[in-house]
């Protein structure tokens, strides 16, 4: 539950050039899922946490599709993971043909934001953000368009800032 007044987690500083893919690769869910969990930071010496991560996220993935539609994922674990993580973190990654992910629209993800958080609280609060952001005019496209890690980056610091000022204007937190 979010403290009143408190500042919403800002996703934009939750992503780097490091965690933002352009152009994957992976023509399968599962691929996809391996090659998001690449990207994760701190886990590059570490197959066996990225195993363990990536079974989370399949597992996820089995019980109920991420693919929320419209082209997007939102790969996520079913819980927090606070044995394999301390901070959240957020990747992103674009697939120009799109991939079959089981979307609930039946139609290719093109955009995935795998979200990763140390507690449920931090999980539900970079859930619900990111599906207010992706609901914003244009952004989708925009994401779809980039032409650098930078402008992805920015194009979600632009759309949270939009958010937050819209939710300030009417009296909300």
């Amino acid at each position: 539950m979010q403290v009143p007044n408190a500042a919403p987690l800002q996703l934009h500083l939750l992503l780097t050039p490091g965690t933002v893919q352009l152009e994957l690769r992976a023509q399968t869910r599962d691929e996809v899922l391996r090659e998001l969990v690449q990207l994760v930071p701190g886990f590059e010496q570490e197959p066996d946490r990225r195993e363990t991560l990536f079974q989370a996220l399949r597992e996820r993935e089995e019980l109920h599709s991420t693919g929320v539609g419209d082209g997007v994922a939102l790969p996520h674990a079913r819980q927090a993971l606070p044995e394999l993580l301390k901070q959240p973190v957020l990747v992103f990654g674009r697939h120009r043909s799109g991939v079959s992910f089981r979307a609930v629209d039946g139609r290719p993800v093109h955009l995935f934001f795998l979200l990763l958080a140390p507690d449920l609280t931090v999980h539900l609060a970079m859930l619900a953000r990111l599906s207010r952001l992706l609901r914003q005019t244009g952004l989708r496209e925009r994401l779809l368009n980039a032409a650098s890690k930078d402008t992805v980056i920015e194009l979600i610091r632009e759309a949270e800032h939009r958010l937050d000022h819209a939710r300030g204007a009417s009296g909300t937190s």
